[in-house]
């Protein structure tokens, strides 16, 4: 039997992670989450993660560092992170935009790693 689950998540009502993200629609095998409105930032702490993230600029600038890396993110680009990859990101102009985790990144704590 395949599985016909319909899930709506309205933005306006989901939760918050611990980072400040909005947890939207999550399924078996992968979520989203929205991080809106991210003031601007210095480097996080460099990390990995065993979830693969791909992710869409909605508004603002960041730069992402991966892999020996400087990919500047802005309105209308599309990033992937792949799992394990050691990265880190910095935040230029006030920032929105979505994000899909492969694994789910919130199931089993995977986003502590």
């Amino acid at each position: 039997m395949t599985d016909t689950t319909v899930v709506k998540v309205s933005s306006a009502y989901s939760p918050t992670g611990d980072q400040g993200e909005v947890c939207l629609a999550s399924g078996k095998r992968v979520s989203m989450r929205l991080w809106r409105d991210e003031e601007p930032t210095q480097d996080k702490p460099s990390h990995k993660h065993e979830y693969e993230v791909v992710g869409y600029v909605i508004s603002g600038r960041a730069e992402l560092e991966i892999a020996g890396q400087t990919v500047r993110l802005e309105p209308g680009d599309s990033w992937v992170v792949p799992a394990g990859s050691e990265h880190t990101y910095r935040i230029l102009e006030t920032f929105t935009a979505v994000e899909a985790t492969a694994p789910p990144a919130q199931v089993h704590g995977r986003e502590q790693s």
